[in-house]
């Protein structure tokens, strides 16, 4: 996202100089005039008696006279700004994206009015009132206020103080307000006093505000709008973190300025209204058109964050239980809660509240917990405290989710909001720029929930397939992105939304647990209970947090470290990347070095000079070995070497708990390929997994040979793991590889070596799909891999593979009651089209015109694709722009068909009649992703200069230079990946 539109002029330190070397009589035309032009920019002047402020004002004491401002937002646009007199302004604290330390907020007395009817449910500009009183502690002498709010009018605005000790809300006077702006682009109000605030003395401000209603984002306040029990309904619910609060009600919204929170919420009253803490009571409130309202109000919270403070009104049902006295609702649509939907998440989020009160001997402090599924809620799950907020797709388990991984996906949703009620909501970071001791933290305890609920699960290859895989496939030496950055990195608000990725919860989930494997369990634990309860209603920094683990290894001896924990865990949380450990086995040197996409040989690569220091944990001959450390970029550990035996071989990394790949000299991988020849059940599956994986990666960026990765592959036919057969099917089997011609000599090579070895593996899942699939239901494993081997084997021209898609496809299409196994289904659709005529693809058509259900649309839409008849793929694409957006607004059913097998062929053909009607329904973005999918297997100049011939009249012209530096990375890759496939080729030549 580019910077935020300028607010105006700015005032240079030589004119301000200049300024005020001017004569008396100058500066006081100059501040007349100032006043004028601002008010002008400023809240209108009928607006600005209401906050009780003169039409002229003069300058606060201490300050500069006439200050112009930017103007007041308007809710519905992103405010313009003229480059006029009237709304320049100097430099000042509102260009900083920190609040000045002069306030510390104490209290908010919030009431809120969303005017929401159920007779009413989406007015074109539906909006809410409300009213803040903010008490605060001043900490310097300060004529001027600032505090965040965005989008919302200022209705009025006193400022009433010093309060008197002792006398509760009475106050002993009050501070005329001479002026309120808003500075848009850091997002604060801006009050102006005509006396200053006294440091050490409380004072309250008192605000009237109003906003509008979000209906297309899920940001402050905003609408759902669904169907329940065959009616039309809507609820609110709210959104707050990571900045939105200010959307919502003027604030302090910065994670470290916590304050108690009494709240009031003015609903309907057909509806409930539901807030951080239970209903206290409940009044009655007649408008001025005498409709009645319902007043709600909340018990007073405990000491939180404003990101926290959330609010919902919906007409819902819930079930509940008690855990340990305290109350546990879920609540959801009445169709929902009457089908049992919610019981699953019900059943199991009271254990999970239990098993973390027991394992950090802190109690859940609040006196209740209220979970709600929402229809539709970008965030996915939201932590506030009281009130957790999912959508409903990952909270509710329906009848037919028992063959999906829903379950689980649900328990480690659960396992990661209920985790934040002690790792942020008690413990919060001091700014978001270590946003990762909130969320690293609750995805490494969704893990230790896991394990609790489900004793037998497979832990170590889970936490690889969720959570390590994806980050080690994106992180690299060159990366910018650190677990934990500097704030003075940020400069715009909108960065901060950008935090909120795998660096920060799977990378931050992943260090946590290497953390955790070179300390033992309890002391592991003992330093986290120390951190929680020093910091219970505080804030902290990442430094506060190793204090707390340096302080529990210094009181005891059994653990030596070889630097202070903050000099190791820094490294791997503020350098981005991670290393290449590389043992010989013959001498026992081991060496790392950082991990780069692409490494070129004997090139120096600028970015690290540091290296980490790295705990090693590993097996030899299937024994675990004492702990190791690395830190420096070469060491000897005369232990690792192996000897001439053939069964000596040694794996480092042991239950891939080190955030690192390994690598091996050639004797080591050689003996690691012939042990899993001989007998790869020696080698834990976790190992076998690592192995295939660490392997391709680093053949793929020039660290070993293609072919040393090739030798792993040769027992498979003795792998009777999915997950390890994902692994490889993952990279050798890509669609690219099978539908692109240039691959004529590597694909029946392949083809015939991994049929010979797949067999076994298939015969075990096909067989359970067609006699048993209820056996899968509690193989997550399975669940998670299934997919891949059956594309993979359907690709490589499986026979048995092509039959068992059209038997499930026909008898589906046949009796609809025998729903296709969800693990596979995407998969059986399209080979159901593919196999087919048009008669399959008008049948799903039917089926996709009408299904209402986003992810069956989804799957429809994709599955029509795989055609290989050119006439259905050509009509597919002619109802993808002629027909209402809203039939095909799932996904891009251009960007399908190009990237199918028969698709590539004809979409060109297609856009050169009729490229301005797919952008005009997919917008001129996707002419370029068209683009670079029907560009994807270049490989010389002239078919760039084809491709960019050919697109040239549909592009602007910067877009055609960007076009074409993406093509030229485009080919310069697939010219490797050829390279590399021609090895392959003769790999697999003298191996089959």
């Amino acid at each position: 996202m580019g910077p935020p539109s300028s607010s105006g002029f700015y005032v240079s330190r030589a004119a301000a100089l200049l300024l005020a070397g001017l004569a008396a009589a100058l500066l006081l035309l100059l501040a007349v005039l100032a006043a004028l032009y601002g008010h002008c920019a400023r809240v209108a002047p009928s607006e600005l008696q209401d906050c009780g402020v003169p039409n002229v004002a003069p300058s606060p004491p201490g300050e500069l006279e006439g200050l112009p401002t930017t103007r007041k937002p308007d809710p519905s646009l992103e405010p313009t700004v003229a480059v006029t007199p009237d709304n320049w302004r100097p430099p000042g604290p509102w260009d900083q994206m920190r609040l000045p330390p002069w306030l510390v907020p104490l209290h908010y007395e919030l009431e809120l009015w969303p005017r929401l009817r159920p007779d009413e449910l989406s007015p074109p500009a539906l909006r809410f009132t409300g009213r803040v009183n903010i008490t605060v502690r001043c900490t310097v002498t300060t004529a001027r206020l600032l505090l965040h709010s965005l989008l919302l009018d200022c209705d009025s605005a006193e400022v009433r103080g010093p309060l008197s000790l002792g006398t509760g809300d009475a106050t002993v006077g009050r501070v005329p307000v001479d002026d309120v702006w808003f500075a848009v682009d850091m997002q604060y109000m801006v009050l102006e006093l005509r006396e200053a605030l006294q440091p050490g003395s409380l004072y309250e401000l008192q605000l009237s505000f109003s906003g509008p209603l979000y209906h297309d984002t899920r940001e402050g306040l905003f609408l759902n709008v669904y169907t329940d029990q065959g009616e039309r309904r809507a609820l609110l619910a709210s959104q707050m973190e990571p900045t939105f609060a200010r959307n919502v009600f003027p604030c302090f919204d910065e994670p470290a300025l916590k304050a108690t929170f009494n709240i009031t919420i003015i609903h309907h009253p057909s509806y409930v209204a539901l807030s951080n803490m239970p209903k206290l009571g409940q009044s009655e409130k007649e408008d001025v058109n005498g409709s009645k309202w319902t007043v709600t109000t909340f018990y007073t919270t405990p000491r939180m964050s404003t990101y926290l403070a959330t609010f919902a009104i919906c007409d819902y049902d819930h079930v509940s239980r008690t855990e340990r006295g305290k109350e546990i609702r879920i609540w959801a649509r009445k169709d929902a809660i009457a089908n049992g939907t919610a019981d699953f998440a019900l059943n199991i989020t009271g254990p999970i509240f239990s098993f973390l009160e027991d394992l950090f001997n802190i109690s859940y402090p609040l006196p209740k917990t209220d979970i709600i599924a929402l229809p539709a809620f970008d965030n996915r799950a939201m932590e506030n405290w009281g009130l957790m907020i999912f959508d409903e797709s990952l909270l509710l388990l329906q009848p037919n989710d028992r063959l999906t991984e829903k379950k689980m996906v649900i328990s480690y949703i659960v396992s990661h909001e209920v985790g934040h009620q002690w790792f942020g909501n008690l413990v919060t970071m001091s700014w978001w720029n270590d946003i990762w001791l909130n969320e690293g933290f609750a995805s490494y305890f969704e893990f230790g929930v896991i394990n609790y609920l489900y004793p037998k699960f497979p832990s170590n290859e889970v936490f690889f397939s969720n959570i390590l895989y994806d980050v080690l496939r994106k992180d690299h030496a060159l990366m910018s992105r650190a677990v934990s950055t500097k704030m003075e990195n940020f400069t715009e608000t909108n960065e901060i939304n950008e935090l909120f990725d795998l660096f920060t919860y799977n990378k931050g989930a992943s260090v946590t647990r290497m953390l955790a494997s070179f300390l033992n369990e309890n002391l592991f634990i003992s330093a986290l209970k120390s951190y929680l309860e020093t910091f219970s209603y505080l804030n902290a920094e990442q430094d506060d947090l190793w204090r707390h683990f340096q302080m529990a290894i210094d009181d005891q001896s059994k653990i030596v470290l070889p630097a202070t924990v903050k000099s190791i865990m820094d490294r791997w949380t503020h350098q981005s990347g991670f290393p290449v450990i590389t043992l010989n086995v013959s001498t026992g040197i081991v060496k790392q070095e950082p991990f780069y996409l692409g490494k070129v040989k004997n090139q120096t690569l600028l970015g690290h000079n540091d290296t980490w220091i790295v705990p090693i944990l590993w097996i030899k001959n299937g024994t675990t070995q004492s702990l190791v450390w690395l830190d420096k970029s070469c060491q000897v550990f005369p232990e690792m070497q192996v000897s001439d035996s053939d069964h000596d071989w040694v794996i480092l990394n042991l239950n891939m708990t080190g955030y690192y790949r390994v690598s091996y000299d050639k004797l080591g991988w050689k003996k690691l390929s012939q042990q899993l020849e001989r007998d790869p059940k020696v080698i834990p599956v976790i190992h076998r997994l690592q192995l295939i994986n660490d392997a391709f990666s680093l053949s793929k960026n020039n660290y070993i040979e293609i072919e040393t990765a090739l030798d792993l592959t040769k027992y498979l036919a003795e792998e009777d793991e999915i997950i390890v057969w994902h692994a490889v099917l993952v990279n050798l089997v890509t669609r690219d590889l099978v539908y692109d011609v240039n691959n004529y000599d590597i694909y029946p090579l392949l083809k015939k070596y991994l049929l010979k070895r797949l067999t076994s593996i298939w015969n075990i899942y096909s067989t359970i799909i067609r006699e048993n699939v209820a056996a899968l239901q509690d193989d997550y494993l399975a669940l998670i891999s299934l997919e891949k081997l059956f594309e993979a084997a359907c690709l490589l021209g499986l026979e048995d593979c092509l039959q068992l898609s059209r038997e499930l496809f026909k008898n589906w299409a046949s009796h609809p009651e025998k729903e296709i196994p969800y693990p596979i289904k995407t998969v059986i659709l399209c080979y159901g089209i593919a196999l087919g005529s048009d008669k399959e693809w008008d049948f799903l058509f039917n089926i996709y015109t009408n299904n209402t259900k986003e992810e069956d649309r989804i799957q429809l839409a994709y599955a029509m694709s795989c055609s290989k008849d050119p006439w259905i793929l050509h009509r597919y694409m002619e109802y993808a722009i002629t027909r209402s957006p809203s039939n095909f607004d799932q996904r891009n059913i251009m960007e399908d068909v190009a990237d199918s097998e028969v698709g590539r062929y004809i979409a060109k053909d297609f856009l050169v009649n009729n490229w301005q009607a797919v952008s005009d329904r997919y917008g001129p973005q996707s002419l370029i992703i068209l683009m670079y999918i029907l560009g994807r297997t270049i490989s010389t100049d002239l078919q760039i200069m084809e491709l960019q011939q050919f697109f040239s009249p549909m592009l602007e012209e910067h877009e055609r230079l960007a076009v074409q530096a993406k093509l030229q990375t485009i080919k310069n890759e697939n010219m490797k990946t050829r390279n590399r496939n021609a090895r392959i080729a003769a790999w697999l030549q003298k191996n089959t």
